[in-house]
């Protein structure tokens, strides 16, 4: 339309059709890949290598298979395994049925575990042979389970068989040739990944085709991915899908290399042989590569990329990376915005500063994704953007095609999440300058170890569950190791005693052992004249521990 609002030039016999405008879907990666490279390494699992062809074949069986047992678009399959070959077959038959992938958290409890099952209502579970421990009291407190589905792996070291049928024996149901095409809409659900419980029980992020595709687009050009890359799994594929790894580089035409656990000592040896180009992980991932044994090390004599989100690690850390062979990307992101959303896209100018400068500059959250529409810090309430000057705080927002389709069923969360048009992501950063952002604290009180979040009013419910706890508050303490570990700060009853072990072992029996407080203080609490505990102050104690 015009201005008069008359039909212009190009309003006429211009419209969508299938010829022009398929929906955007990362489930075409494979196909592609497939189809120009069918005999290409994609897959590599301990001896196994798995071809193109192979790969996209076994993925189709999964989908017949699945289709099979009464999974169609609308449902929920969920998937309980570390980086093996299954979880990423997962993230492609899945979705070419119109279903839901909801990849588990191999770290989370049974109780957690459940409750995701449940609320997600999960039609099928494929589950890792290893995790049996935490899967079958996890199905105990469903009323309908879902089908069981066991990945049989031989790497795997333990563990027992719960389901129905084995992995294998469930692909020879389905036919290689199977394909449903493409979703109907490029804003069908494709995914749905549980946050760890910021406030209670985790919030279900459902994501859609459109913006898998993108975010994966993205992580291919910002990481350097292409044809000849060899990527490493060192960042479980449960994480936000793997950051779209699982479909970055697959679009690139690359090789994965499985690894069911992260463990320098197999690492460096799988560089050397598998010739691995680029890798993920946490703050922590670094810090076990840079400090391993000796004996653990192995010389690889090329670069190697590698990525990392959340907190940048200490300089210390980055130079011992640098002269092993490594060269270290930060990213940001959260799982509502399909992993990275922001870079700390580097400047040639900062090649010849020294590393404490190089370190300070890179610690920051940087620049949108070239696939996220913008980034903006700004006043929480108004939503009015502050100004550019490395000093006025504020928090960090997102808005694009990479940002969550919203929480499920849970209307007020989305709501409040993205009011003012932004997605907020409860960060609250800076903006230098040169439009580089920099996070400065987390509003909220997010823990975040090892690259988990952590949610400090989890721990202190379960802590004012002791039967000698008056008072309990949680924070983080900065750990060289883990990035941050939760502190608590308790205050027992009047003539009650009681040993930090003691307090750590009740709340490792109650929930996931890494949420459980590494520290325990005891003392009376700061408080406002309201009688509100005054956290700013036990974070600053924490941190002279």
């Amino acid at each position: 339309m015009d201005a008069a609002g008359k039909p212009g030039i190009y309003d006429h016999d211009l419209d969508r059709n299938p010829a022009n405008s398929a929906p955007l879907t990362p489930v075409s990666f494979l196909r592609r890949a497939a189809a120009v490279y069918p005999d290409k390494t994609a897959v590599i699992h301990g001896e196994r290598r798995i071809s193109y062809r192979e790969f996209r074949e076994r993925a189709c069986r999964l989908a017949s298979a699945l289709a099979g047992r009464g999974v169609g678009r609308g449902d929920t399959v969920a998937i309980m395994a570390p980086n093996v070959p299954a979880m990423l077959e997962a993230h492609y038959a899945v979705p070419m049925l119109g279903a839901i992938l909801n990849a588990l958290n191999i770290r989370l409890d049974a109780g957690n575990i459940g409750f995701i099952l449940e609320h997600g209502e999960a039609k099928v579970l494929i589950t890792d042979k290893e995790f049996s421990g935490v899967i079958g009291p996890a199905l105990a407190q469903l009323e309908s389970p879902p089908l069981v589905i066991d990945i049989d792996d031989p790497l795997a070291e333990t563990g027992e068989l719960l389901g129905e049928t084995d992995y294998e024996s469930f692909l020879a149901e389905g036919a290689p040739s199977y394909d449903a095409g493409q979703p109907e809409d490029e804003w069908q659900s494709i995914c749905l990944l549980y946050t760890s419980g910021t406030t209670g029980n985790p919030k279900g992020v459902v994501y859609h085709h459109r913006g898998a595709y993108l975010n994966a687009i993205g992580n291919m050009i910002t990481f350097g991915l292409a044809r000849d890359a060899v990527y490493l799994w060192t960042l479980p594929m449960f994480h936000c899908n793997g950051w779209t790894f699982t479909w970055a580089v697959t679009a690139a035409a690359a090789t994965h290399v499985c690894l069911r656990k992260v463990d320098p000592a197999l690492i460096y040896p799988m560089i050397v042989e598998h010739g691995v180009t680029h890798m993920c992980g946490a703050p922590i991932v670094l810090t076990a590569l840079a400090h391993a044994p000796e004996a653990e090390t192995v010389k690889f004599g090329r670069t190697v990329e590698i990525a990392t989100g959340g907190a940048a690690p200490p300089s210390a850390v980055i130079e011992a990376m640098e002269n092993i062979g490594f060269r270290v990307t930060h990213l940001y992101g959260l799982t509502e915005s399909y992993g990275p959303a922001t870079v700390c896209a580097w400047q040639p100018a900062w090649d010849d500063l020294g590393l404490q400068e190089r370190s300070g500059l890179m610690a920051r959250q940087g620049v949108n994704y070239l696939t996220l529409e913008d980034v903006m810090v700004a006043d929480p309430d108004s939503v009015e953007e502050l100004p550019w000057d490395g000093e006025t705080l504020g928090e960090l927002m997102l808005r694009g095609n990479t940002v969550m389709k919203g929480y499920l069923k849970n209307a007020d969360a989305t709501r409040r999440a993205f009011e003012g048009g932004w997605f907020h992501t409860g960060d609250l950063a800076v903006r230098h300058p040169d439009g580089y952002v920099e996070v400065k604290d987390r509003s909220k009180d997010i823990i975040i170890s090892g690259g988990e979040n952590i949610s400090s009013l989890e721990i202190e419910e379960t802590l004012y569950r002791h039967p000698k706890v008056m008072e309990a508050a949680v924070v983080a303490r900065p750990d060289d190791k883990w990035g941050e570990t939760p502190c608590a700060f308790v205050t027992l009853k009047p003539g009650k005693a009681a040993a930090e072990e003691e307090i750590i072992a009740f709340c490792r029996d109650a929930m996931a052992h890494f949420k459980a407080p590494k520290t325990v203080v005891f003392g009376p609490l700061p408080k406002t004249s309201t009688g509100k505990i005054q956290k700013f102050v036990l974070r600053d104690q924490a941190r002279e521990l």
